[in-house]
């Protein structure tokens, strides 16, 4: 990572462009002889020279900022390459001064050198005259394979370290006379890599994390990057500046070495400079089609007829429904900032009345097939720990290596409808989760993978709020089939309400939601009578198709009628269930005791402690 800098100047007027943790490495040079840089060292950091910044590795940010404070050489070691001499090449002075008054060997600025001979030369280091040197010991975390159980080279090399740390003498640099020790900084991953006794109330040390680039510092380095693109010499500064905008808000979370790789992509595959939220799309989901823009928009108008045929009676759900899904096709309605996801909708309302039946249909319409979504049924997620299921198991437990259900099934499909079943049915902690995907759109595994949903269409669907439960604990009906659709509506928005506010303390998910949450209708006598007929025509279908034709008598249809929809509480689902109980059974079993062949006819049905059809031939 300690690598040669990349990145175009960009001249940026402001305050100190230096990051955070490099102003800290500086303030504390005269107090502390040992410092050790945790978190985010893999990825490229700001270096500024005066008004103008750019991006550069890690390794160049410190040469840089200890030159300026008066070092003369910063030596860099790691594991694998031994020592090597940073500063040398742009001072113009001799790369190899330096190793050979710490007693190495070296050859053109660098030297061999193991984990007894680093332990030698810090000491060297740390007692050396002259001029204060450096010591950056880069990828410490991997010089021990547990911090809590040393071998005794690597116990020698800390407890070395550790009484440097408090033995160091600072020395009076240049005109100012700061003090300044020969310090040595080690680079690792996680504080907890290193041995806490060298790191915990240890006064000669200092621990500083190096953050996440937040957008401050996006901000700095995405006007070299855009200018960088195809077309983003000659484009308008107009034009250039919705570009750093662009990049700025799509990368939320992301590294500053996935910004550059976003412009090398947007470069390599000839991505217009005013498209580069183009290019960071392909970056994060790995395909070059973006299936939204492909779906043509006859697909969606013709479609919404078929989905009414399938969702009877819930016309404002479904147009609700559609309207995410054109505003998810065709990018209405502002930018998507950061990683959210292309629509959210939480689907209400009672059982049975075609809620899981509008995401199959959404799918359906949009890729071509029902069985495409993704689908978690949340009732098997209802114990504490069930998150790892979803998001796979952490470092040292069993499956960590498998990953999870869910952000393995997004990173396969990225475009897709995932569907969360019956939502209240999961464990509280596990909405956590989903406050992640809604605002952020991103979900980190357990192997630390980073997975985006932000070419997902997200549905919940709930049964909230149709219950309630009583001052003696009772659970009883909160909405009725008697009640009219605008006070049903307004009552289970009020329960889903009360459940996120005062049962589960997550009002902060609710308003993710927002106006996306549709309640849907009672199934009503007369769409009753619609998903009657349309059954009872699937069903003669069914059978034609087996090679048996049906035809059903006036008299048993509506005998069969009265039965399945006495009872509209189930909602299509308890008719589908009275149909199979009333017709499908008997007219099965009816057919199998029958001598003879051809069409038939059904002409009555009894319907007693079971079901008995009388069929005669066509």
């Amino acid at each position: 990572m300690l690598a040669a800098q990349t990145g175009v100047k960009e001249q940026v007027t402001g305050a100190d462009l230096r990051p955070r943790w490099v102003r800290d490495l500086l303030r504390f040079l005269p107090l502390k002889s040992q410092f050790v840089l945790t978190g985010n060292v893999r990825d490229l950091q700001i270096r500024a020279e005066g008004d103008k910044a750019f991006a550069a590795s890690l390794g160049d940010v410190l040469a840089d900022a200890l030159g300026q404070a008066g070092y003369e050489d910063v030596l860099r070691y790691d594991p694998v390459g031994g020592f090597s001499n940073l500063g040398a090449a742009t001072s113009g002075r001799d790369p190899d001064e330096a190793l050979v008054r710490l007693g190495l060997s070296p050859t053109s600025g660098k030297a061999a050198g193991g984990i007894d001979l680093l332990a030698t030369t810090l000491q060297r280091h740390t007692e050396l005259d002259g001029a204060p040197m450096a010591l950056i010991v880069d990828f410490a975390s991997r010089l021990v394979v547990r911090s809590d159980a040393l071998s005794a080279a690597e116990h020698a090399l800390f407890t070395r370290a550790l009484v440097l740390a408090q033995s160091a003498q600072a020395r009076p640099v240049g005109p100012e006379r700061a003090p300044r020790f020969n310090s040595i900084i080690w680079v690792a991953e996680k504080e907890g890599d290193l041995p806490d006794w060298l790191l915990i109330d240890n006064p000669r040390l200092r621990h500083i994390p190096v953050a996440t680039p937040d957008r401050a510092a996006r901000s700095t380095v995405a006007p070299s990057l855009v200018r960088s693109m195809p077309g983003g010499r000659d484009a308008s500064e107009m034009v250039l500046l919705e570009a750093k905008q662009s990049l700025v808000d799509a990368t939320e979370g992301m590294l500053l070495m996935d910004l550059n790789a976003v412009v090398q992509l947007g470069r390599a595959e000839q991505v217009d400079v005013s498209s580069i939220g183009e290019a960071v799309r392909r970056y994060k989901v790995g395909v070059t089609e973006d299936a939204w823009r492909k779906i043509e928009r006859r697909t969606i108008l013709d479609g919404a007829d078929s989905i009414r045929k399938r969702v009877v009676g819930q016309d404002h759900a479904v147009t609700h429904m559609l309207d995410i899904v054109k505003r998810a096709a065709t990018g209405i309605g502002g930018a998507r900032r950061g990683n959210r996801p292309r629509g959210i909708a939480f689907l209400a309302g009672p059982t049975g009345v075609g809620k899981t039946e509008l995401a199959k249909s959404m799918t359906e319409l949009l890729f071509g097939d029902e069985s495409a979504y993704i689908r978690f049924d949340m009732s098997e997620f209802s114990a504490e720990h069930a998150d790892q299921r979803l998001i796979g198991a952490p470092p040292g437990y069993v499956g960590y290596d498998v990953g999870g259900e869910l952000t393995n099934a997004v990173r396969e499909k990225p475009f897709s409808v995932v569907l969360f079943d019956e939502i209240e049915k999961a464990h509280p902690r596990i909405l956590d989760k989903f406050l992640q995907i809604l605002d952020d759109g991103v979900l980190t595994s357990g192997r630390g993978d980073r997975v985006y949903f932000s070419e997902a269409l997200i549905i919940f669907t709930s049964n909230l709020g149709i219950y309630t439960t009583g001052p003696d604990g009772e659970r009883r009906a909160n909405v009725t089939p008697a009640q009219p659709f605008a006070e049903v509506q307004a009552r289970v928005r009020e329960g889903i309400e009360n459940h996120f506010k005062l049962v589960l303390n997550r009002p902060e998910i609710l308003n993710r939601f927002g106006e996306n949450v549709i309640v849907f209708d009672f199934i009503r006598p007369e769409v009753g009578n619609q998903i009657f007929d349309a059954m009872v025509r699937s069903v003669c279908a069914d059978a034609e198709s087996a090679g048996q034709s049906i035809e059903i008598s006036t008299e048993a249809l509506e005998a069969l009628r009265a039965l399945c929809i006495a009872d509209l509480s189930n909602g299509g689902r308890g008719i589908r269930n009275k149909i199979e109980a009333h017709l499908i059974n008997p007219l099965a079993r009816a057919l199998f005791e029958r001598d003879g062949e051809g069409p038939v006819r059904i002409t009555k049905l009894v319907h007693d402690a079971s079901t008995t059809l009388t069929l005669e031939a066509a």
